[in-house]
């Protein structure tokens, strides 16, 4: 099943589809060779996703017993759903965001639809580093994984059921300890009922609801699950200061600081934190690096 997708002008295919994706190695998902490929669990079965440009259009391509909801999805996937609206006008109240909203502009924020494998991501990025994240990930991936369709040779996200049903220690070997694994088995326990969510405000009340979730992994979570511009993640390690640093030259800030520096920006204060991403800004860097820990051997 197929269909023909027009994007906007300055469309960036890659920049707005890659952070669909775990870095370096995705099980569930592929970009090679200027092209797109996404596996997924949808209300209609196993599917899978292509993209690929042909003439200034996308061309997309399902697979599986759930081809035409995905395909039907395609062009919220890719971002272009999204629309920037008033942002160039909230951007202009400063330099920094302005210059790089005229960089970026062709960046949409992509919506998949799915919230569950969104979460599971999130969860296991909780207080570890990105390397120990995405290793679990990758490994958790694998292990409940099942052949996707499609000729990409991708596996479907974990199935929500099996995930309910493991142990806490069955995570141990992929660098998980027993509170993320916790948080994850009962998340997975309600994730019909989070899938069923209308749309992002819904999902964030039922997240944090949860014991384990907090406002930073519903964030992380319906930034991508439901494409919410105006989604912070509050708590993050660095954000705070990233945003303190470009929107007031101050080398550290708090949450309520970023809120502060954000709030010019409602609406949008999601997409002005992946701006300040793309542009590559951080904030000065005074202390050692977070160790890298492993629990495999718990």
């Amino acid at each position: 099943m197929t269909r023909r997708l027009t994007p906007p002008e300055r469309y960036q295919f890659s920049a707005s589809l890659r952070p669909l994706l775990v870095p370096k190695h995705d099980p569930c998902g592929r970009f090679a060779d200027g092209e797109f490929a996404l596996a997924a669990r949808t209300p209609d079965g196993p599917a899978a996703l292509h993209l690929a440009r042909a003439a200034g259009d996308l061309v997309a391509t399902g697979h599986g017993p759930g081809a035409g909801w995905i395909v039907d999805r395609a062009d919220a996937i890719a971002g272009l759903r999204d629309d920037p609206g008033d942002f160039a006008e909230l951007a202009g109240r400063h330099p920094l965001i302005a210059r790089l909203f005229q960089t970026f502009s062709g960046v949409r924020l992509a919506s998949t639809g799915r919230v569950f494998p969104r979460l599971l991501r999130a969860i296991l990025e909780q207080k570890v580093t990105g390397k120990e994240a995405h290793h679990a990930y990758r490994a958790v991936c694998r292990h409940f994984g099942e052949p996707a369709p499609g000729p990409a040779g991708l596996v479907l996200p974990p199935d929500p059921a099996a995930v309910a049903a493991s142990a806490y220690w069955v995570f141990h070997p992929f660098g998980v300890e027993q509170r993320r694994a916790q948080t994850l088995m009962r998340a997975a326990q309600v994730a019909g009922r989070l899938e069923r969510c209308a749309d992002a405000a819904e999902a964030t009340a039922r997240l944090i609801a949860l014991p384990g979730i907090g406002p930073w992994t519903a964030a992380e979570t319906v930034r991508h699950a439901f494409g919410d511009r105006d989604a912070v993640s509050v708590g993050d390690f660095h954000i705070p200061n990233t945003v303190a640093w470009a929107l007031a030259g101050e080398a550290r800030g708090t949450d309520e600081r970023m809120l502060e520096l954000l709030e010019p920006f409602r609406g949008h204060r999601g997409r002005v934190c992946d701006l300040l991403a793309l542009g590559g800004i951080t904030a000065p860097k005074f202390g050692p690096r977070m160790p890298v820990r492993s629990f495999a051997r718990f």
